[in-house]
């Protein structure tokens, strides 16, 4: 056991080394960390360097599982071929990595930032979102809630305490209908690896939304416009592949340590986008399923807030004995709580809660 701190220190000097030697000069690199938000001494016994270990302490997450059985559009899907808040999340980090590694940024910074940045989602996706900003006091995003999960929920209390560089990644990789690229630095990650998160974020779920939509027939392949498909590909893989490619090679004749796209390709994106949410997003049946999943987080927001939280161990069904001092922290703790359920258990505490069951005669 002596010889051990001996060789992961080794290692990680290796490690560290190899960074320097590939990495290019606009890479983030592990040496020049802004560390983490609460300082650790250094484990000799561990071969892996920050960013490395950023990640496995995200997949390693239960935030991170329960991902599995969040919705990413539609809801509660009964087959088994559809998005989750899980399948995207790891299509983004395939994409994300994919454009770091041809651009010499830093994998696994790109990795853990793209695993990591929708730990904070709602159940039924942005519907639950959007309720919880109605009713929390406070307002509810989630990439802020993502970077309060890292921080303080995960690990009974204690967070993941990641480097300011995650960090930093997860909290401003949202963008909503705004610009792909902003013009404001101010918007933008810190890194280039959290920028390209950013970026693969918008690719991965134009994209698996529109082939989502087309599986459930919602859309057709005739009601994608001509002009969108002629730059961007005519199904799923050449779609993505073009997007990837034009930012790669856009942003590699730049040289200037930002990000790139053709102004063709951005307003490929650009058209996906509006156009999803005009014929998929607000489409009727997805809209109808949305409104279901908000009243279930109303009711469950209201009952929780003034009963108390309900929970389920086992088969077992018991209300947390909470002494709130005040609503501020009442509302707190209801929103955390809806915040982190999966979508099956929200309908089970629903169930359990506002719906009759039958009685049996013994």
């Amino acid at each position: 056991m002596a010889f051990v701190p001996v060789i992961g220190t080794s290692i990680k000097k290796q490690l560290a080394d190899r960074e320097d030697e590939i990495l290019s000069p606009y890479a983030a690199r592990s040496a020049t960390s802004r560390g983490r938000r609460i300082p650790e001494e250094e484990d000799m016994c561990d071969i892996r360097l920050p960013y490395q270990r950023d990640r496995d302490r995200i997949i390693h997450s239960k935030t991170f599982r329960r991902l599995k059985h969040k919705t990413q559009v539609f809801l509660a899907p009964a087959g088994d071929h559809y998005r989750t808040r899980l399948t995207h999340v790891l299509e983004v980090s395939q994409i994300a990595r994919t454009i770091s590694a041809a651009l010499c940024l830093n994998e696994a910074l790109t990795e853990a930032i793209a695993l990591g940045h929708d730990l904070g989602h709602t159940p039924f996706g942005h519907a639950g979102e959007a309720t919880l900003n109605e009713l929390h006091p406070g307002g509810f995003r989630h990439y802020v809630h993502s970077l309060r999960v890292v921080d303080f929920l995960e690990k009974k209390g204690r967070g993941l305490n990641l480097t300011w560089e995650v960090r930093n990644g997860i909290v401003r990789h949202s963008k909503g209908r705004d610009e792909i690229i902003p013009r404001s630095r101010k918007e933008l990650a810190a890194t280039l690896e959290g920028q390209v998160v950013r970026l693969a974020d918008i690719i991965a779920y134009i994209n698996h939304d529109l082939d989502d939509a087309l599986r459930a027939e919602i859309l057709r392949e005739s009601d994608i416009p001509a002009d969108l498909s002629r730059v961007v590909g005519q199904n799923h893989s050449q779609r993505i592949g073009s997007m990837v490619r034009d930012i790669i090679v856009e942003t590699l004749e730049a040289d200037d340590g930002n990000l790139h796209i053709g102004e063709t390709m951005l307003e490929a994106i650009t058209m996906l986008r509006s156009f999803l949410y005009e014929n998929v997003y607000r489409n009727l049946l997805v809209h109808q399923e949305f409104e279901k999943g908000q009243r279930i987080i109303r009711e469950l927001y209201g009952h929780f807030f003034t009963h108390g939280i309900v929970r389920r161990k086992g088969d077992e069904w018991y209300v947390d004995e909470q002494d709130w001092p005040d609503d501020k922290t009442a509302h707190r703790k209801v929103c955390d709580y809806i915040a982190g359920m999966t979508d099956n258990y929200a309908l089970a505490v629903y169930e359990h809660l506002f719906l009759p069951r039958t009685w049996t005669v013994r």
